[in-house]
């Protein structure tokens, strides 16, 4: 079997999760899962992925002439939609089933993807929660997290903090300096669990919107290249927006949908349902 061939395989393959993964979903609203992907299909999208980044990345300034945010990562969006490559790991149904089913949804749409490459001494990404920025009805949402290499603890991997999706406290802020600072306190008197771990290759992790996680400083001489993709219930409806970002938000990633209506646009397909 050719090499791309074998990728789409594996890509449309099922991932058997246990009961007891689900449960740990629901109950602490992230979830890291060995061998995903497998080191082939891993080098494969590490190439591809890195090639378009590469390509669009227009970031010149030194990482001293930026913001809290720009020393992060360097962002890019929706790569599906320029490379055909890329688009068949975002729309790939192994891990939009994952996606429903730690969800406990029928299925789900895209809401968009982004590349997220920390630079050699890139800084912290801030404590945060992502559905601050997300136009949506309700917590039905998961980002899928996927390290195109191995992550060790010094590459500056994801953290979270678990369970802390019932915190109420830090949801109206979007990630900088005071994100971090308010929301390490709040958590720091809480008894959720702070979860920092390296990820193996093929190893990717899953948290809903409204869990706040982090990502450590990369203390290494190379770049951290991470893949994510943002993926909702398939019903999701529209809600009003309550910040600029919000409102961005929607005209970027949900152009033509309608508030209290489910978000049905050519940019937020239904990528896995078992209604089908």
């Amino acid at each position: 079997m050719h090499i791309l061939e074998a990728i789409q395989a594996e890509l449309a393959m099922p991932y058997a999760l246990s009961p007891d993964q689900v449960a740990f979903y629901q109950q602490h609203r992230y979830i890291k899962l060995k061998q995903v992907l497998s080191e082939t299909a891993l080098a494969y999208f590490n190439t591809v992925i890195s090639a378009q980044v590469e390509n669009m990345s227009a970031e010149t300034r030194p990482l001293a002439e930026r913001s809290t945010y720009g020393k992060a990562f360097l962002q890019l969006f929706n790569l599906w939609r320029l490379n055909p490559a890329i688009k068949g790991l975002v729309f790939s149904p192994r891990i939009a089933r994952l996606a429903a089913e730690l969800m406990q949804t029928s299925g789900v749409r895209l809401y968009h993807d982004q590349a997220l490459f920390k630079e050699a001494g890139g800084g912290i990404t801030p404590w945060h929660a992502d559905q601050y920025y997300w136009p949506l009805a309700s917590d039905r949402t998961v980002t899928a997290w996927i390290p195109l290499q191995a992550t060790p603890l010094e590459l500056g991997p994801l953290e979270f903090s678990a369970g802390s999706h019932r915190i109420v406290e830090g949801r109206e802020l979007e990630i900088s300096d005071e994100s971090e600072a308010r929301i390490a306190e709040r958590l720091r008197v809480t008894d959720f669990p702070h979860v920092a771990e390296p990820f193996d290759a093929g190893e990717i992790s899953f948290h809903s919107g409204w869990v706040f996680h982090r990502a450590g400083a990369n203390q290494s001489e190379r770049m951290r290249k991470v893949m994510t993709i943002i993926y909702m219930d398939e019903k999701m409806r529209l809600k009003a927006p309550e910040n600029d970002n919000q409102r961005n938000d929607w005209q970027t990633w949900c152009p033509g949908a309608t508030v209290g209506e489910v978000i049905d646009t050519p940019l937020n397909p239904v990528l896995y349902s078992a209604d089908t």
